[in-house]
This record gives structure tokens, C-alpha cells and sequence, in this order.
């Protein structure tokens, strides 16, 4: 499969940091920075060794309202950039961890907070959102008289809805992992581990130009329940049901999310069929709900009743956004706390969550389905096939 190659990227590039822009000055913040590789690959679609940067504090980007954006690169890697436009400015990032300088930490920290009180021309009010950080820094910058807030609130916000180019890459991310679910359900087998299975969707992942998984939730047989178990050496068994959630960070960077259940062998049980029906019935009762301007309070009195026997295990999230990664909102049930408040928008992209196994039970179900919020409803996004019971 070629990946679509019909996408502007200069058009993706100037939505997103508009957007990071437009939501500052929308919660009155004059600039940020940025270490969430995440969040850096949204506003400036720069990219580089993402997962060790999840860890470490090596790799950040200052994005403010008015003045340059800069990306501070890990050493060495200053070229990776140099042909995006919208960076104005690619400097050598400054580290102030333990890994990187041991007993000399403290004394890199003083040269990044006077760096940051350089820039500090940019954010008058000396007020700078940072996404993620250490204590040490934040104390570091409150000495200087630098206020430092949550920037996750103004990436979240910016990044929930999605352009006509996103929607692009997001398609493209589902095509090539649904590749890999079909590959996966092809080559099921009894006598396969877990591991063996879920290395599959990896291996396709990676030869379309896919990142990395954010989990590893495959499970077989008893493993199914309670839901949430990693993928073992477990042998997966004849008539055994196999459960996963893709969670793969795709083509372009963006999340292809959605779950499906098999049989070894195909034959479902009377008793898989019936939760795997359950499982169904919720996501096709919620996402049939939802539509723009529904307000999450409503759509929790409406919502699927999960019967009482799978409550107690029942999935955290009813629904949630998805984007580069999973992103806001994060619906949770009544019980949970879902109250917040909120509506869902159009060019929203979502996933609608099912899990179904019972308390103490032999197995379960999970289910998930990828929509694009559209201007009357759902669009279906993950077209791989639900089994025909």
C-alpha cells in the first residue's frame, strides 16, 4: 500500500501552530514551552527519538503569541529541522538531569533558567506555560520571579479539532494498522504466544512508516479478564478468545485506536457470543448519540447501562478523543466522576469504548470503534470488520 500522498503539509503545519497560538491567547498566556514529544511533533511537526524524549528532559521547543518559535534540539541533531519554515530559530538544547551531568545538574539548570529569563522579552506578564517539567525547574523559575502553568490545557484544546489534512493522515494511520489487524486475525493459531501474535502488528506498523504502540493490551483466554493485562509468552489455546487494542501510533504520527476480539479457530462459544454482543450493543448504542453539540452531561444520562454483572469491571473510558495520541475529552462513567462539562464538536475525532467480562468471570470482551465527529454524526474510521456471529 502506498500512504496517500495528497496531503499539504504546509497547510497541516500552519493549522496546528495557529492553533497552539490562538488557544495562548485564548487563556491569556503569552508564550510556552514544550518537552512532550507529542506535543513539539503538534506544533512544529518536528520529530525525533520520541520515545527516549518521553523520559528525558533533552528535546523542548518555545512557542510564543508574538515572536520567534524556536526548537531546541538534542545535541548533534540541529539539522533534522532546518527544512521546516515555521521554526524561525534551531538552537542546542540545555539539560540540566542527572543522567546527562551527574553532580553538575544544578549548575546546567542556572544556565536554562537564564536562557529562559532571556526569552522572558516574549511573556511580559512573566507568566510561561510548560507542559512538562521537573520540580527543581519550576522552583528554579518561581526565584526569577516566572510564574509557571500547565500548558497540557492549551495543547489539549488546540489540538481537539482536527483539519481537513489531519483527517488525511488519520485515515492513512487506520489503513495501514487495519493491514496489520488483518494479518494478525490471518495468521491466529494455537500454539502462538501472545507476544508472537501482537509482534505482528508491530512489524506492519513499522513498515509503513508507523512509530511506536503505546501499550502492549493483548490478552487470551483466562488473560482476557480482568481487561487491561500486557501480552505474555502466554500460549494462545484452541477456541481461545484474543483480545487487543491496537493503540498504534502510525503514518504521519497520528494514533489509530480501535479494538477487536477474535476466536482461535472462529468458532465463538455460546458464552464468547454473548459478551461479545454486549460489547456491540454499547458502542453501537453511544456512538449513535453522539453528534455536534450533544454536551458530555447528556450524553452520560443517555448512554449505554452496562448490566450490573460486567459493571464492576467495566473500561475507565467511554469514550475519548484521539489525534497524535490519545487526547481530551476523556469521558468516564457517572460513578467515575464524569461530570465535566464540555460538548462534542465537529471535526472531533473519537473513540467509543467497550469492555465486557464479568466479575470473577473466564473471559472478556473489548471493542472499540475510531469516528470523525461529522456535521449530522459519526463517520466510521476503523473499517475492519466486526465478526458475523
Amino acid at each position: 500500500m502506498i500512504l496517500d500522498q495528497n496531503i499539504d503539509f504546509s497547510k497541516l503545519r500552519t493549522y496546528r501552530l495557529d492553533r497552539v497560538k490562538k488557544e495562548l491567547e485564548k487563556q491569556n498566556i503569552e508564550a510556552c514551552i514544550l518537552f512532550d514529544p507529542v506535543n513539539v511533533r503538534y506544533a512544529l511537526d518536528t520529530t525525533n527519538m520520541s520515545v527516549y524524549n518521553l523520559h528525558n528532559l533533552t528535546r523542548y521547543c518555545f512557542v510564543p503569541v508574538n515572536g520567534p518559535t524556536i526548537l531546541y534540539e538534542y545535541f548533534g541533531c540541529e539539522y533534522h529541522a532546518k527544512h521546516l519554515n515555521l521554526i524561525d530559530e534551531i538552537r542546542p538544547a540545555i539539560t540540566w538531569d542527572y543522567f546527562s551531568h551527574g553532580d553538575q545538574a544544578e549548575k546546567e539548570l542556572k544556565k536554562w533558567v537564564n536562557d529562559i529569563k532571556d526569552l522572558s522579552k516574549y511573556f511580559k506578564n512573566k507568566k510561561i506555560a510548560i507542559d512538562v517539567i521537573n520540580g527543581p525547574a519550576v522552583t528554579a523559575l518561581n526565584k526569577e520571579g516566572i510564574e509557571v502553568v500547565d500548558a497540557k490545557s492549551v495543547l489539549e484544546q488546540a489540538r481537539v479539532i482536527k483539519s481537513p489534512e489531519e483527517l488525511k493522515c488519520i485515515k492513512e494511520a487506520v489503513k495501514v494498522v487495519e493491514i496489520g489487524v488483518t494479518r494478525m486475525r490471518e495468521e491466529l493459531r494455537a500454539g502462538m504466544t501472545e507476544n508472537q501474535l501482537w509482534s505482528i502488528l508491530h512489524k506492519t506498523n513499522i513498515e509503513y512508516g508507523g512509530e511506536w504502540i503505546e501499550g502492549r493490551l493483548l490478552a487470551s483466554g483466562h488473560r482476557t479478564n480482568p481487561w487491561m493485562q500486557q501480552c505474555s509468552h502466554k500460549v494462545i489455546e484452541s477456541g481461545e478468545l484474543v483480545t487487543f487494542d491496537t493503540d498504534t501510533v502510525a503514518s504521519y504520527g497520528y494514533l489509530a485506536d480501535f479494538s477487536r476480539a477474535f476466536v482461535e479457530g472462529n468458532k465463538f462459544s455460546d458464552y464468547q457470543k454473548k459478551l461479545y454482543s454486549i460489547a456491540v450493543e454499547q458502542i453501537n448504542h453511544n456512538s449513535e448519540l453522539i453528534k455536534p453539540g450533544l454536551s458530555f452531561k447528556e450524553f452520560l444520562s443517555k448512554c449505554y447501562k452496562l448490566p450490573e454483572p460486567y459493571y464492576g469491571n467495566r473500561y475507565p473510558a467511554i469514550v475519548h478523543g484521539t489525534g497524535l495520541c490519545d487526547e481530551w475529552p476523556f469521558i468516564k462513567w457517572n460513578t467515575d466522576g464524569g461530570e465535566q462539562s464540555g460538548q462534542f464538536e465537529k471535526d472531533m475525532t473519537i473513540s467509543v469504548e467497550a469492555y465486557v467480562g464479568e466479575v470473577g468471570g473466564k473471559e472478556g470482551v473489548k471493542l472499540e470503534q475510531q469516528f470523525h465527529v461529522g456535521e449530522n454524526g459519526l463517520e466510521l474510521l476503523s473499517h475492519h470488520p466486526l465478526e458475523n456471529l
